[in-house]
């Protein structure tokens, strides 16, 4: 790992390195080839004067020797150019401020302005004038220019003018030294600039390397690692989208991860409340059995004992309607649980259904000396009827089943609504009973669990009926609990939504 990060350190640093060396090249390159445009044009525009300078001299020149020909005697060119070479040469030096030398038209010397002779070797020059054309001679910082004189047609010699290079050489060199000095300070500048933007956009890609690095190790960005109205902004709105996107797939994950543990969680407790279920169905179902049994044999026995008889048919038929009614608990609990079965909901008013699970139980009250009370309003509840009439009854039979002699049960209902705007409807069973002791009333809604074995023993009791009736309660998206118990009884409370709801699938 350290040898790969090392080898991204090299990497980065020799990109910043061969970045400022591209910039350096390129801007040497620019300056060199700008310099030598510039100064080729300068060169060309000296070139383009002088011969412009010449050219108008030389005109001069025709001028006047055309002139002192038309009014001197008529003689031919040569001896007009022996005869007056010399003080025309004179005399046009004078005028151009230059040293002039002037030849006859068979390239034979008239005269010159200079204090000696010419050296100079001219005669390719006198030829090219000869037949009416131009002709320099470069001598170091000297340059000769040789022009045809006519007049008319008639070609009488030719002209040399002796001009000195030296100026326009000065002035290239002085500017050649400040494209040197310029280019040098040009290049320096913007080797720093670009080095110092390398430099800026580096530091840049690091901040989001290192921001790719946090998203890598699980520490995901709140806002863009860097700001910029640019494709590098860009670049890093789409890495902080990225984070955001992948820190919601990895919530997800956990999410589900966290779903995966607990419904692993729920499957060991219905293993184990599987076990128990088996455990405690066997030992229920074996208590009545051998009730029936043992009275089985002494029907065998003492077949002619009447008093027998009648007890042992009484007691054969309560063990097995404690039998029969501890089996059809057990599998409609069994097959809430494993099928998932469907509640039927719908909105109705809840006051007459309260009202007839009151009458269905004020007989087995009566007989247990119990008084029933009701405190019922008008209120509309979304439930299933028969799972709900199920559940009313079941908790008003436990509460005459487990209260006193002379005691009371109270059944009652109003509306509530919570934080979240939802309308809730309460149904509150309340009694004068044993009570529950504070120690097991977590258990109370577990399946076979009973407050006291005696008493359920002596009543039917199966310890069926609250987990069924919570069951049903979860079904229509409702609760139930044991809100208060003590010595002097106990209360239940249902909550059921108010308003209808979608009920959403159940996952597989």
């Amino acid at each position: 790992m350290n040898r790969v990060a090392g080898s991204r350190q090299k990497l980065k640093i020799g990109l910043k390195g061969k970045i400022t060396v591209f910039l350096a090249l390129l801007l040497a390159f620019v300056v060199v080839l700008l310099s030598m445009l510039v100064l080729a044009g300068i060169r060309e525009d000296q070139q383009r004067r002088m011969e412009q300078s010449f050219s108008q001299l030389a005109s001069s020149a025709n001028l006047r020797v055309r002139e002192e020909y038309l009014t001197g005697e008529r003689v031919s060119p040569d001896e007009f150019m022996e005869h007056n070479g010399q003080s025309l040469a004179v005399d046009l030096g004078g005028q151009s401020g230059m040293a002039v030398t002037l030849y006859s038209a068979d390239g034979v010397f008239a005269g010159t302005s200079l204090p000696v002779q010419p050296l100079t070797d001219v005669k390719e020059a006198l030829a090219h004038t000869s037949k009416g054309q131009e002709a320099y001679i470069t001598l170091g910082n000297q340059v000769l220019y040789l022009a045809p004189l006519y007049n008319a047609d008639q070609f009488l010699g030719s002209v040399q003018f002796h001009g000195s290079l030296q100026e326009q050489e000065m002035f290239y060199r002085h500017i050649r030294s400040l494209f040197i000095g310029t280019g040098a300070a040009v290049l320096a500048v913007g080797l720093l600039l670009g080095y110092l933007y390398v430099w800026r956009q580096s530091f840049i890609l690091g901040k989001l390397n290192q921001a790719a690095k946090d998203i890598g190790e699980g520490r995901y960005l709140d806002k863009p690692p860097v700001r910029r109205r640019d494709e590098i902004g860009e670049l890093a709105e789409g890495i902080y989208d990225m984070s955001g996107s992948i820190s919601s797939y990895v919530d997800e994950l956990n999410e589900e991860k966290q779903k995966l543990l607990t419904a692993i969680k729920r499957l060991q407790e219905l293993e184990q409340q599987q076990k128990q279920f088996i455990g405690n169905i066997s030992h229920e179902l074996k208590t009545p059995l051998t009730s029936i049994l043992a009275y089985s044999d002494l029907l065998g026995m003492y077949s002619d004992d009447p008093v027998l008889l009648q007890n042992a048919r009484t007691q054969i038929s309560k063990e097995a309607e404690r039998l029969y009614a501890l089996i059809e608990k057990a599998l409609q609990l069994s097959s809430m649980d494993i099928y998932d079965f469907e509640t039927h909901a719908a909105h109705f008013q809840v006051k007459p259904l309260l009202e007839e699970g009151l009458s269905r139980l004020r007989i087995k009250a009566e007989k247990q000396r119990i008084s029933l009370s009701a405190n019922l309003k008008e209120d509309l509840v979304w439930a299933d009827p028969d799972n709900l009439m199920h559940m009313v009854t079941n908790l008003l039979s436990n509460a005459i089943k487990y209260n006193r002699p002379g005691g009371w049960v109270r059944l009652s209902n109003r509306s509530e609504t919570e934080a979240t705007g939802e309308r809730r409807v309460i149904i509150e069973v309340a009694d004068s009973g044993i009570g529950v002791p504070e120690e097991l009333r977590n258990r109370i809604f577990d399946p076979f669990f009973t407050v006291s074995d005696d008493r359920s023993r002596e009543t039917g009791g199966t310890g069926l009926g609250l987990a069924l009736v919570r069951s049903l309660a979860e079904k229509q998206h409702g609760t139930v609990n044991l809100v208060e118990s003590g010595p002097k009884g106990s209360t239940f409370v249902i909550s059921l939504p108010g308003e209808p709801i979608a009920i959403e699938p159940q996952e597989e």
